[in-house]
């Protein structure tokens, strides 16, 4: 998040580039808190759930870590001079050095109740979660569209992982209460991606593979129609798949006659064109279907990023919006995560069957004494 500058702070601390942004009210809620804890030290005890990289200005964080590292003065002299204020002053400008005495006058000033500090704080809280969260998603969306990454799947589950820990750390610190899920509007369909032909000839080398395999398709339950970029290309995996389980016959012209079924042959498109498509095998199924199923994980990754992204960028949103917006976006990625991990697994090794063996005889107890003699029958 671009850096705030306070008031009056000299523009060659900030790289000589002054901000233009317009303060947002978060930046007015750190004001009133700096000001109410300058004005009545004690106020701190009330303040709890905010560090000093919870504020959005990185000056604000440095006067609170200086305010919270020095003792409280005591009450009825600090009305009486300003030695805790220049103590606070000259530690924080050692990691801020534009700030002035008469910023901290204006702080105080612009206070509007002291004994609101737990309030503004708790602002300033939820803001943090909010940029915190939109730092997590952005993130997630980037991962998932870095074509220079060797495995970009573990990548991209990582950063959704982070995610989700944020989310939970934002639910602990804001409890669950009643309310109403985001009303922020969906983002727009993404753009069609660099790979779109690629993406479309692994499909098509899919059915056809799969045509000439189908003892394959029943165990490529991981894959469903939700996961092919083509509409055509779906359509023709579902009457695939429908013939292998009701164990009919598949050939390119079963499949044709299914597609017929299934209303899939529409003006253009021509049924000698999908015999065609059908007719060129190449590799292997399994190895074409994970390829597609990895795309469609990246693409929902990316859709789930710039989803949550969006909820932290509409400001009507609450932290509990957040949270159950946030959580209901990584559910439709972990769906897909699922099958990820069942596509990828190796095959459990069957356990060889158990034999009972015969049990030897076990021996009997050690003779102490000499066997009987023999009786002898008359």
């Amino acid at each position: 998040m671009p850096r705030t500058p306070a008031p009056n702070e000299p523009e060659d601390d900030l790289d000589d580039l002054p901000d233009t942004h317009t303060p947002q009210p978060v930046y007015y809620a750190e004001q009133a808190l700096l000001g109410a804890l300058l004005l009545e030290p004690h106020r701190l005890t009330d303040i709890a759930g905010i560090e000093p990289d919870s504020f959005s200005n990185y000056a604000h964080g440095a006067l609170f870590a200086a305010i919270r590292a020095l003792p409280a003065p005591d009450a009825v002299q600090h009305t009486k001079d300003t030695i805790w204020l220049n103590a606070v002053l000259t530690a924080a400008r050692e990691h801020a050095r534009g700030l002035t005495a008469s910023y901290l006058h204006t702080l105080i000033q612009v206070c509007p109740w002291p004994k609101h500090a737990s309030a503004y704080s708790r602002m300033i809280g939820v803001d943090h979660a909010r940029r915190t969260l939109r730092a997590h998603a952005e993130r997630l969306a980037q991962t998932a569209t870095d074509v220079t990454l060797p495995h970009p799947v573990p990548a991209t589950l990582a950063e959704a992982d982070a995610l989700a820990a944020a989310v939970d750390d934002t639910a602990a610190r804001f409890p669950p209460h009643s309310g109403s899920l985001p009303r922020t509007p969906a983002p727009g369909p993404a753009a069609t991606p660099d790979d779109a032909e690629e993406a479309a000839d692994e499909e098509r080398l899919l059915l056809a593979t799969a045509t000439a395999h189908p003892a394959d398709i029943e165990q490529m339950r991981w894959l469903t129609a939700d996961d092919f970029t083509h509409p055509l290309h779906a359509g023709l995996w579902q009457c695939l798949t429908a013939l292998t389980r009701r164990s009919a016959p598949v050939d390119p012209v079963t499949v044709l006659w299914e597609a017929q079924q299934r209303g899939l042959l529409t003006p253009g498109i021509e049924p000698a064109d999908l015999l065609d498509l059908l007719g060129e095998p190449a590799g292997s199924p399994q190895y074409w279907g994970e390829r597609i199923l990895q795309r469609a994980l990246l693409v929902t990754a990316h859709r789930v990023g710039h989803r949550v992204a969006a909820f932290t960028h509409d400001p009507a949103t609450t932290p509990y919006q957040l949270i159950v917006g946030s959580r209901r976006a990584l559910a439709e990625l972990s769906a897909v995560r699922t099958r990820w991990h069942h596509a990828t697994s190796p095959a459990p090794t069957p356990l060889p069957a158990r034999t009972r063996a015969t049990a030897p005889p076990r021996a009997g107890p050690p003779r102490t004494t000499a066997p009987p003699a023999a009786r002898i029958s008359r």
